[in-house]
């Protein structure tokens, strides 16, 4: 089937035409990915990790643009930095996806009615995924990987913090697409990072069938609330920590640093740490210290600054702040019930950890939690696709329809039914 072309990255008149040439173009893509073979999918993906290799200078010039421009704080410049070896993680992560199993034309259930006729829940790809996402590079190849591998195609809308390594990366999926003879418009990326695009892409009920925003809390609250499309996201990777009473003192301390301070800018590093009464007069001094050694600063509550006076205060607001940066905000809890109904109260539903020894302790935690990932002895920083096996993730899901947690393969699929008779007729 020829599909249509609309370019590196479309016509940007300011007016919203992208869209009027991408979303169609796109529709006709899905049709061709949704017949392909996984043999192809997987050529395309193999091809787009060697194209970014072979471009890897190219990339990291682009980069080197972004970078120059940017006025972001730390952590935020992080997100933003590639080097060579996050490149190769993006193009290793391709390939990952690649090995991965065909999520496609999997059987989900087959039963038989008393009738005879013969049904089967099939996986079919979602259709047109709109993705809109700001500084993190990264997350375009990411999105297309995986929404290639699933028969869908990708409408990317990048930030103006990233643009130009946006298109490189871009670049090369395109290159991947065309080596394994599949349509280009698979993966197509808006022009700028003008606003209207997502105006538009929020509004294309009918060309659009979801929308993943990954970016800051008001970029996501917004397409949350004007979008006429289903919308898959989180708000806030407001995460929690909590050192319970039968915690393996070393291990509490390895964890606490590694989910907060491995990538600070990340959804999945922990904000609140919660400390069990019993033991945070012994352990929390060695916690602190810990921290504030790779750079950390606090905001604690009035039973942790008993402890260690020196702590600044937190305010009320502390506690429901998601940092992205090098804070922490420390509470002294009086057990699992307690450390729960803080979670409840301040909690986004991201993902939240127990540090203990303590099997029913834990059980209780992971059991009293609606999160969408819960865990026990890790870094609440494991939340993440590539680390769940998924080969990468297109973004992260506190909803409580269709998908939650890190979103890969599976999760991009819906399904259909299938209805096999012999000539009956309902009566």
């Amino acid at each position: 089937m020829a599909v249509a072309d609309t370019g590196a990255t479309g016509v940007g008149d300011g007016s919203g035409a992208w869209l009027a040439a991408a979303g169609p173009a796109a529709r006709a893509a899905t049709r061709v990915l949704a017949r392909s073979g996984v043999d192809q999918r997987d050529a395309a993906l193999r091809a787009a990790a060697a194209a970014l290799r072979e471009k890897a200078a190219a990339v990291l010039e682009a980069n080197a643009l972004d970078l120059a421009a940017s006025t972001a704080r730390a952590a935020f410049r992080d997100r933003l930095t590639l080097n060579e070896a996050r490149l190769e993680s993006m193009a290793g992560g391709l390939e990952q996806i690649a090995a991965l199993p065909d999520p496609l034309n999997r059987e989900l259930a087959a039963w038989t009615r008393p009738n005879g006729l013969r049904l089967r829940r099939v996986s079919t790809p979602v259709g047109v995924i709109g993705m809109i996402y700001e500084s993190r590079p990264n997350v375009g190849a990411d999105a297309a990987g995986l929404c290639l591998k699933s028969g869908n195609a990708v409408l990317l809308r990048g930030g103006s913090d990233s643009l130009h390594s946006a298109r490189a990366i871009h670049a090369a999926m395109r290159e991947g697409l065309r080596a394994a003879g599949l349509p280009e418009a698979a993966v197509q990326m808006a022009p700028d990072a003008d606003r209207v695009h997502v105006a538009a892409m929020l509004a294309a009920n009918g060309t659009v069938d979801l929308i993943i925003p990954r970016g800051g809390r008001s970029l996501v609250e917004r397409v949350q609330r004007e979008a006429r499309v289903p919308v898959l996201a989180h708000a806030e990777g407001l995460c929690h920590t909590f050192v319970h009473r039968a915690a393996n003192p070393e291990m509490a301390r390895r964890i606490v640093c590694n989910a907060k301070m491995r990538r600070v800018g990340i959804c999945g590093s922990t904000e609140t740490l919660l400390v069990d009464a019993p033991v945070a007069a012994t352990l929390l001094p060695s916690i602190v210290a810990d921290l504030r050694a790779l750079g950390c600063d606090f905001r604690a509550d009035e039973r942790a600054r008993a402890i260690l006076p020196e702590l600044p205060a937190a305010t009320a607001a502390d506690f429901d702040t998601e940092w992205l940066d090098a804070v922490l905000s420390v509470a002294v809890v009086d057990g699992t019930e307690a450390a729960l109904a803080h979670i409840a109260r301040h909690g986004s539903a991201h993902t939240d950890c127990i540090v203990t020894e303590d099997a029913d302790a834990a059980a209780t935690f992971m059991g009293g939690l609606d999160s969408a990932v819960v865990m026990w002895n890790a870094s609440t920083q494991f939340c993440d696709g590539g680390e769940f096996g998924f080969g990468a993730e297109i973004g992260i899901s506190t909803g409580r329809m269709h998908a939650r947690g890190p979103v890969g393969l599976e999760q991009l699929c819906c399904f259909r039914y299938e209805v096999r008779g012999d000539g009956q007729v309902r009566l």
